[in-house]
C-alpha cells in the first residue's frame, strides 16, 4: 500500500525521485520498500552521495578487492556504474510503464570537468557505455561550458539530467541546448521518443544565500522577504518551462516524437529548521516536475505534507513580487545566483576528492 500523502503528490504529477543511492540500499530492500510505499519512482546520485555510500567499507569490501589493480579513478568508475545499474535494473518496470519518463538513475561526470566541454562529452558517452542501461541518464553541470556537452550528449540519443541551475538565465539556455540537441538527433534520424531530459533547478540553497544576506540587512522589510526566494525563483523557473515547451520550435519537434525536458526541483531538503520540513515540496507542486527528496523530507512529506493540488499555477505575479523585493532591499539576484553555480561547482569537486582520497586508501586496505 503506498502512503496517502506521497500518492497524492503523485496524483498531482509530480515523480517522487529519491536522493540517494548505496549498495546497502539495493541489497537490503530499502530502496524496493520506498517504491512500494511511498511512490519513488527514480533515484538521483552526486559525488557526495557516492562518497558517503563508499566509506561503508563493508558493504563494498569484495567489490573493492575485486578492483584493488585498477587505477582510483577506474575503481570508483566500476563500483558506482555497477550501482546505478543494479538500480536501474529494479526500476525498469517503471521505466516502461511510463514510457521512459520516470525509472530513471542518474550517475555524474567527473566534476572537475564541469569547465571542459570535449572531457564532459567523451566521459558521458562512456559512463553511458558502461552503465549499458536505456535508463540512465548522465548528469552535466550547467556551467557555460557544459551547455555545449549537453546538446551534443543529447544529439548522440543519450538522455541527461542537467545539474546544478540556478538562474532563469540560465536555465533557458539550459533548455535552448536541449532543443538543438534533438534537432541534431532528430537530422541524423535517431528516435527522439527514446531520448528524454530533466531539468535539476536547485532550490534551499538559494534561499539560504538570500536569507544570509537579509539577515544582515536586518530591517523588518528585509525579515518579511526570509524564505521566500527558492520558492519563488522555481515557480519563475516553471514559467519558462510552459513557455518554452509551448513553442512552434518545440512544437516542430514534438510532431516527430520529442518529450519535454521536465523540470527538476533538486536541493529540496529544508535547511533553516524555522521552516516546514516539506516546504520544498508543497509549494512547487505541479505537472509535468520531478521532486527528487533526500530520505528525510520524503519521510516527513509521508508523515506530514498537505499536498493542495498545483501549488504553482496563477503565482507567478507573487513570484517576480518577491524578485523586486530583494532588488528593492540590495540584494543582486544575477550576482547570488552567478556565486551559488560557482559553490555548487566547488562543492561536488571537494566531495569527488574525498572520494578519490577514501578509495585510494580502501585500495591499499583490499585483500
Amino acid at each position: 500500500m503506498s502512503n496517502p500523502n506521497t500518492q497524492a503528490l503523485s496524483d498531482a504529477g509530480v515523480s517522487i525521485w529519491l536522493d540517494d543511492l548505496s549498495r546497502e540500499r539495493l541489497t537490503s530492500g530499502s530502496l524496493a520498500k520506498l517504491i512500494e510505499e511511498k511512490n519513488v519512482v527514480g533515484v538521483t546520485t552526486n559525488p557526495a552521495i557516492f562518497a558517503a555510500s563508499l566509506s561503508k567499507a563493508e558493504v563494498y569490501g569484495e567489490a573493492i578487492a575485486e578492483q584493488k589493480h585498477r587505477s582510483v579513478e577506474d575503481a570508483i568508475t566500476e563500483i558506482t556504474s555497477d550501482d546505478v545499474a543494479a538500480a536501474c535494473d529494479l526500476f525498469k518496470g517503471i521505466y516502461e510503464s511510463s514510457n521512459g519518463f520516470d525509472g530513471r538513475v542518474s550517475i555524474e561526470v567527473d566534476p572537475r570537468l564541469a569547465h571542459e566541454t570535449a572531457p564532459t562529452i567523451a566521459q558521458a558517452k562512456a559512463l553511458y557505455e558502461r552503465v549499458n542501461r536505456e535508463n540512465v541518464l548522465i548528469k552535466i553541470p550547467a556551467t557555460i561550458e557544459g551547455l555545449e556537452a549537453i546538446t551534443e550528449t543529447i544529439a548522440a540519443g543519450i538522455s541527461v539530467n542537467v545539474t546544478l541551475i540556478f538562474s532563469l538565465e540560465r536555465y533557458r539556455e539550459v533548455i535552448n541546448a536541449y532543443l538543438l540537441g534533438l534537432e541534431k538527433a532528430h537530422a541524423a534520424g535517431l528516435d527522439l521518443s527514446k531520448i528524454h531530459s530533466v531539468a535539476s533547478f536547485f532550490v534551499s540553497r538559494v534561499d539560504t544565500e538570500i536569507d544570509k544576506r537579509l539577515d544582515a540587512i536586518g530591517t523588518d522589510a528585509a525579515a518579511a522577504v526570509r524564505g521566500q526566494a527558492g520558492v519563488a525563483n522555481a515557480r519563475l523557473a516553471y514559467q519558462v518551462f510552459e513557455e518554452s515547451f509551448a513553442s512552434a520550435r518545440y512544437e516542430v519537434l514534438s510532431a516527430a516524437g520529442a518529450n519535454v525536458q521536465r523540470p527538476l526541483w533538486a536541493s529540496t531538503g529544508v535547511k533553516d529548521p524555522a521552516y516546514p520540513s516539506t516546504l520544498y515540496v508543497t509549494e512547487l507542486v505541479a505537472p509535468q516536475t520531478v521532486n527528487t527528496m533526500p530520505e528525510k523530507t520524503l519521510d516527513a512529506t509521508a508523515a506530514e505534507a498537505e499536498i493542495r493540488g498545483n501549488a504553482i499555477a496563477g503565482g507567478y505575479d507573487a513570484a517576480n513580487r518577491v524578485l523586486d523585493k530583494l532588488a528593492a532591499l540590495g540584494i543582486d539576484y544575477n550576482e547570488v545566483v552567478n556565486l551559488l553555480e560557482v559553490e555548487g561547482v566547488q562543492k561536488f569537486d571537494v566531495a569527488w576528492n574525498e572520494l578519490l582520497q577514501d578509495m585510494a586508501e580502501a585500495l591499499k586496505g583490499a585483500k
